[in-house]
């Protein structure tokens, strides 16, 4: 498992549950995947590193969690040493690293999104700015660990956002082109579905927070919690998300000689049950696949080699019709600057059946110990036979859990 965060400690948790997984190692992990697999002390995208110490250990399969090692493909390189690997290749992956590639996909395919224009200039992205007017959502091109969008009311705000990403560097490199989009209108939700570039297999979909504070107030996150089902959705409407926009991209990717084989995180905005993409993802949400694998009565392991092995269309997935709500506990600070070392204390003090994936977590010199060592600390998550059920047990839980400085929503799938 390449990544160490909790969306890696709950696939961890989902593949040790496989009866076909005799161990795991987790590079770089957690306190938490260390409960279940071994860590090996590699960043993800140490690729060279992480290619020997595959080989090294005799490892069947990898599976990549977070983005970065795929943008600088690292399926690539291990399918060259024969290493069988979950994720898309660097070409197919652009669909995520790069916002421009996705835009002029979509529009070359007629798929439904937002009206936008690409810029690498700053006075052309300044002077479309002030001819359309606001509110306009601003994002940087590569990426931006899930903080590159900017939500401008105004047009001075938008005007700012263009300046400090293309001028003040505020992203990096992922600020070396910018686009400029229309705001849409509805409700926001994550759609995830496996192909094997010919195959779709649907999992089931769900709805991020991305503000820090209560009623979506303060700047973007990573993701503050989630939950699934979301309570819009309809058979009729993933019938819609299909036929529009999953399976036309799959084919788009084929088309441009970008076979895309993975999972795909669509992420969507719905107004009057009409769907319209955001952006998409090449990986598994954080936090969103701490509320879907949950749901998954299958064994992942089966999913993730029919994709490999171009066979998708052999497996078959169960889903739970339960309902799952997670919630991220943050340090105090948090999507700006933090301290971190804190001991946390309570997770051996909530109840059996509440899910706690550890984020940004790592083994304290005492005994049984745990620190925190990042900004999104802890995924709490239950199941229940609706929404507001999960809801409750997770909130009852929370307040035994305590770090120095923790935050978290206290509204996350209230509706």
């Amino acid at each position: 498992m390449v990544g160490n965060g909790a969306r890696e400690h709950t696939l961890v948790w989902k593949l040790a549950q496989s009866r076909q997984v005799s161990g795991i190692y987790s590079a770089p992990g957690n306190a938490g995947t260390a409960q279940l697999s071994t860590n090996l002390n590699i960043q993800p995208t140490d690729i060279k590193s992480l290619a020997k110490a595959v080989q090294e250990n005799h490892v069947d399969l990898v599976v990549v969690g977070p983005e970065a090692p795929l943008a600088e493909g690292i399926v690539d390189h291990f399918r060259k040493l024969g290493i069988p690997i979950f994720g898309p290749t660097r070409d197919a992956a652009q669909i995520e690293a790069s916002k421009a590639f996705s835009k002029a996909l979509l529009q070359k395919y007629h798929i439904p999104c937002a009206r936008s224009r690409t810029f690498s200039d700053l006075p052309s992205a300044k002077y479309y700015i002030l001819e359309q007017g606001a509110p306009l959502v601003i994002k940087a091109d590569g990426l931006a660990a899930g903080k590159g969008v900017i939500m401008a009311e105004t047009a001075e705000q938008a005007l700012q956002a263009v300046s400090g990403m293309m001028q003040d560097r505020d992203f990096g490199a992922a600020g070396d082109k910018v686009i400029v989009e229309e705001k849409l209108i509805g409700k926001e939700m994550s759609y995830f579905a496996f192909s094997d570039g010919q195959t779709i297999m649907p999992m089931v979909p769900a709805c991020d927070y991305k503000r820090i504070n209560d009623g979506d107030q303060g700047p973007n996150t990573g993701g503050m919690g989630s939950y699934s089902p979301p309570y819009f959705f309809t058979p009729a409407l993933e019938q819609k998300i299909l036929n529009t926009i999953v399976e036309p991209t799959i084919k788009a990717m084929a088309k441009e000689n970008r076979l895309y084989q993975s999972i795909l995180y669509s992420g969507l905005m719905v107004n009057n049950d009409e769907p319209k993409v955001l952006e998409f993802n090449a990986r598994f949400g954080d936090p969103e696949c701490q509320v879907t694998l949950p749901r998954l009565k299958s064994d992942l392991l089966d999913i993730i080699w029919g994709v490999i092995n171009s066979n998708l269309k052999d497996v078959k997935a169960e889903w739970s019709d339960n309902a799952c709500v997670g919630v991220v506990l943050a340090s105090a600070g948090y999507p700006g600057s933090y301290q971190t070392g804190f001991p946390i204390s309570g997770l051996d003090q909530v109840d059996k059946d509440i899910m706690v994936f550890h984020a940004s977590t790592k083994i304290g010199e005492k005994p049984g110990q745990v620190l925190t060592s990042g900004g999104r600390v802890l995924t709490v998550a239950a199941m229940g036979k609706t929404t507001n059920e999960a809801r409750e047990k997770i909130y009852a839980n929370i307040p035994r859990i305590h770090f120095e400085g923790m935050q978290f929503r206290k509204d996350i799938a209230k509706f």
